[in-house]
């Protein structure tokens, strides 16, 4: 009882002063909350380990049971917080450990058998270097000696942490820490300082471009739905976020779903839209479990509901949970989908901004264009467009995924070189291998070659080389790769993604995909009519894909083409040599290897010739065996099972 009312107390507390306009020091009983919140000062060791899915999948379940094992084996009063993650997704999980008086440490790969060690040695002032990952410092605790800041790592100090301030700082799960942290206050600053055409005036002037697609302005795109005479209005935050490779949004609302919410509210009054949406992935459980808290502890603050701290502003939010359908990532397919039918673009115009949801004026945009819209309000439009280039102001979020050293989410400038990101924060590749690529902006981004390192971060310079921003992934690529199997696979995923609507789309990528699977394979027992068909594809490809991009209804269905545009144009002579010379210099296309038996080598064990699929091993018990080319399909099991390395692979 005395705990709920202690709650009660602090959430009270916290009301006050997110109710307070005059911007005043809050009272000393308010500051002790404060500073407990934001761990400035702790009676007790704090325990904070990232509980998001990477963190889970790295095993961070187990870890848990672990520490609370470990703490109640020994009767050590602390708090285990389930923290957010700081986006090093190749050192999960990772575990923080505050002692009162002194700085924070986060720890690597903490797995439970070195749950022991490390608490044993940190209780008893000591800090195990082989487990530690740095410190987070701060003026009102103590350092640990020769532990590395944040700041100084290489994954950290090239980033400028603009959105992702929060993430694996502060408790998701945690209002009253987001709340202390600076949270909603933004929110309050909007709609009581400031009239609805003025934060679409300082988001336009800020130059803040939407990060989800061709990079739209989104003060131009506010002000369109402001200006439309309607009733009602909506804005749809779209979380649907499904490409391969990229986990940006769905880190980001495990780590700070808070963020979100204020994000979505600051924009909802902006565009005049008294009912809002989140449009999330069914897939993302823990997503969608840590956004619908974070939905329930806004109302219950008085954040979210009617005549929002007596402002006059009323706002209804919404989660709604998609099926997962990549083409709802277009605005007028989610708009469908939010209205109950099937998921499929329509043609434009009229826009959402004029004629969306139900009929009327809506905004669409993604989480990362939304999580800008608070940084603009607390720092000004100013401050925000002098980050980044001319035309592409502020920072951008990017998925780091691929052949590198250290994957996981960084948000850097814009205008930053590839380079930077690649070889600084990511580390480059691992093994001191040579990158051959990369692949900016997901399956419908383009593919860039290592020439391209030095180009800068920016819509229309990565445009240029046929690259696109769009969804932040970014894919590295060594010279193990080969271009047109990774190609392949995303005209694969992107035909089964094809809503169908259309012809270039449902019809084109298909025949793309066709293309390549044929282009990456040898043509046996093909006769002369089929082989000219072959020929005909292969010579029409690229026209193919530029009438995909040139007729497609909507822009997903146009984007498809980039990755073929884009690997002709950097890569054709990979292209060349998988059709003429009928080769993969990566040795990645399968059937496109052609395997010997060394005769000096081969005992004649006649495992190869049990274990062949089709017979195209022959030859007899302790003499050297041979590979009947015309029946071999390149299975590699031979190569695989060969013991004595008779079996060779060109």
């Amino acid at each position: 009882m005395e705990e709920q009312d202690a709650q009660k107390g602090l959430q009270q507390e916290l009301i006050e002063l997110l109710s307070d306009a005059s911007n005043r020091s809050p009272a000393s009983q308010s500051k002790e909350a404060l500073d407990r919140l934001r761990r400035h000062k702790v009676k007790h060791p704090v325990i904070a380990l990232s509980s998001t899915t990477a963190g889970m999948i790295a095993g961070s379940r187990e870890t848990r049971q672990a520490i609370e094992k470990y703490l109640s084996e020994r009767d050590i009063e602390a708090t285990l917080i389930a923290n957010g993650s700081l986006g090093l997704g190749t050192e999960e999980p990772l575990m923080d450990v505050q002692l009162p008086g002194k700085t924070r440490l986060t720890f690597r790969q903490v797995s439970p058998e070195k749950v022991n060690d490390i608490l044993d040695a940190v209780f008893n002032n000591f800090v195990p270097p082989e487990h530690v990952l740095c410190q987070h410092p701060n003026d009102l605790h103590e350092p640990w000696e020769n532990v590395p800041c944040i700041d100084e790592l290489p994954f950290f100090e090239g980033q400028q942490r603009v959105i992702l301030g929060n993430c694996g700082v502060i408790d998701p799960d945690s209002i009253e820490e987001y709340i202390a942290h600076g949270g909603y206050h933004n929110f309050l600053k909007a709609i009581r300082n400031y009239t609805p055409e003025e934060v679409c005036d300082m988001i336009d002037s800020s130059g803040l471009r939407g990060r989800g697609g061709e990079g739209y302005p989104t003060g131009k795109k506010w002000k369109n739905t402001l200006s439309s005479s309607a009733e009602q209005r909506y804005l749809v935050c779209n979380a649907g976020e499904s490409d391969p490779g990229a986990f940006m949004e769905r880190m980001i609302m495990e780590s700070d779903p808070h963020s979100v919410i204020e994000s979505v509210a600051i924009s909802a009054y902006a565009v005049g839209a008294q009912k809002a949406y989140i449009f999330v992935e069914g897939e993302y459980e823990l997503a969608c479990s840590r956004l619908q808290g974070a939905i329930e502890q806004a109302k219950s603050y008085g954040i979210l509901g009617h005549d929002i701290y007596e402002s006059g502003f009323n706002l209804n939010l919404q989660l709604h949970q998609g099926a997962g359908a990549y083409v709802c990532g277009e605005e007028t397919a989610l708009i469908a989908s939010l209205e109950g039918k099937r998921g499929m673009p329509r043609p434009k115009p009229p826009y959402p901004s004029r004629r969306g949801f139900l009929g009327h004026p809506t905004v669409v945009n993604n989480v990362e264009t939304l999580l800008n819209v608070p940084v603009i309000l607390q720092h000004g439009p100013g401050w925000y467009s002098r980050i980044g280039t001319e035309k592409s102001a502020g920072t951008k979020i990017f998925s780091l995924a691929g052949k590198i050293e250290r994957s996981g989410l960084v948000e850097v400038p814009m205008g930053l070189p590839l380079r930077e990101v690649v070889y600084k924060i990511g580390g480059g590749i691992p093994d001191n291998q040579q990158i051959k690529g990369v692949l900016v902006g997901g399956p419908a981004g383009g593919m860039l070659t290592y020439n391209h390192l030095d180009t800068r971060i920016d819509y229309e310079e990565i445009s240029e080389l046929g690259g696109a921003l769009g969804s932040g992934g970014l894919v590295v690529m060594d010279e193990h790769t080969c271009i047109l199997d990774t190609v392949k696979y995303y005209m694969y995923f992107l035909q089964q993604e094809s809503c169908g609507k259309c012809i270039p789309c449902r019809e084109g990528i298909r025949r793309m995909y066709e293309i390549l699977d044929n282009i990456t394979q040898q043509p046996h027992q093909e006769d002369s009519r089929a082989t000219l068909q072959r020929f005909k594809g292969v010579i029409n490809l690229e026209k193919l894909a530029q009438v995909v991009h040139d007729t497609s209804l909507c822009g997903l269905g146009q984007r498809a083409a980039n990755p073929v545009l884009s690997s002709i144009r950097w890569f054709r002579q990979e292209y060349e040599e998988h059709i003429f010379e009928r080769k993969c210099r990566a040795g990645v296309c399968q059937k496109l290897r052609t395997f010997y038996i060394d005769v000096d080598l081969c005992t004649g064990c006649t495992i190869c010739a049990e274990k062949c699929p089709t017979g195209a091993i022959v030859g007899s018990a302790k003499h050297a065996h041979f590979i009947v080319q015309e029946k071999c399909i390149s299975c590699g099991i031979c190569y695989d099972v060969c013991k004595f390395g008779a079996v060779i692979s060109k």
